[in-house]
């Protein structure tokens, strides 16, 4: 049982630019696990260590970016209560029949007031990770293709109306705040990490003029020496590296961002700690912000603050 309802991130929805050289990326450099394509042209992916059958869908479209982020929940009660909820809260709603998207039960889908799409579902087939659920080994095979990390984690967007979006997270779907950026007036935040179990951040948001933008989305790793290989990998494949190996002042994680052919950012970590709702959130000042974005540097990367898609 989640502390709240909400299990944990459950799928990313991704617009790629050209379908086969991204499948060729995330299957080979990245090192997901292809698990099926439908008759919409998705494809879907998921972690070595997943045990649904996807966490990643791209589709080919005119413009990189994300369509939607998802939410696993702790079943068909908690997505029927909170389907009510938010509309209570006065949030539109749409249920997503089971199927539309492969081995995926009925989804709600709304949108928050960054003009991103957000869906829960509480049903997804269970393909295992390769190893045995009796007597399992540590790893398997597919943990050594590619950068292979463990799973999808998180992903931070961009958009307007954060404080809107933190309250709605909050309120309805029971999601706290962890850390912050303020901006010099000392009240408003140009960045929210929040989450929904222990650890630092589920999903985050920063202030942005244009709606629904992707800033990126994140896979865990195991360990600092795995994102130290992941950079080795993707200069070894010619991947646009933006920043790292490097150390986030914020969730203290260990860290490298890079691109995809299509242009949509990714991220590569491990650490980072645990929390607890009952913990105070930590603060951020701009006047510190460059050490709380990259604590070695201490400085920011422009193109890290521009380039969204």
């Amino acid at each position: 049982m989640a502390m709240n309802g909400v299990l944990r991130p459950g799928h990313a929805a991704l617009r790629v630019l050209d379908l086969e050289e991204a499948v060729n990326f995330y299957g080979n450099v990245l090192g997901l696990q292809e698990t099926g394509r439908d008759k919409q042209w998705r494809v879907y992916f998921k972690a070595w260590d997943e045990r649904d059958h996807n966490s990643v869908v791209i589709r080919e479209a005119d413009k990189a970016g994300i369509d939607f982020f998802a939410f696993k929940v702790d079943g068909k009660k908690t997505l029927e209560k909170l389907d009510a909820d938010l509309r209570a809260y006065g949030v539109s709603t749409e249920r997503i029949p089971a199927g539309e998207m492969l081995e995926t039960g009925e989804r709600v889908r709304f949108q928050v007031p960054s003009g991103h799409m957000i869906e829960l579902y509480a049903e997804k087939k269970d393909v295992g990770n390769g190893i045995s659920y009796v007597n399992p080994d540590p790893w398997s095979a597919a943990s050594e293709k590619g950068i292979a990390p463990t799973r999808l984690d998180h992903c931070l967007l961009y958009g307007p109306d954060i404080e809107k979006v933190q309250k709605l997270f909050e309120e309805v779907l029971g999601f706290y705040l962890v850390e912050h950026i303020v901006l010099e007036d000392n009240k408003t935040d140009l960045a929210i990490w929040l989450s929904t179990s222990i650890k630092a951040h589920d999903i985050a948001f920063v202030r942005h003029p244009e709606p629904g933008k992707l800033h990126h989305v994140a896979f865990l790793l195991d360990s600092w020496e795995r994102v130290l290989r992941a950079a080795d990998l993707m200069s070894m494949n010619h991947v646009s590296i933006d920043i790292g190996p490097t150390r986030h002042g914020v969730t203290r994680g260990t860290t490298i961002y890079a691109f995809d052919p299509s242009g949509n950012r990714f991220e590569t970590f491990c650490g980072g700690y645990q929390t607890y709702p009952d913990h105070q959130p930590l603060k951020w000042t701009m006047d510190e912000v460059g050490t709380g974005i990259f604590y070695h540097d201490r400085k920011l990367n422009d193109r890290f603050l521009s380039v969204v898609t």
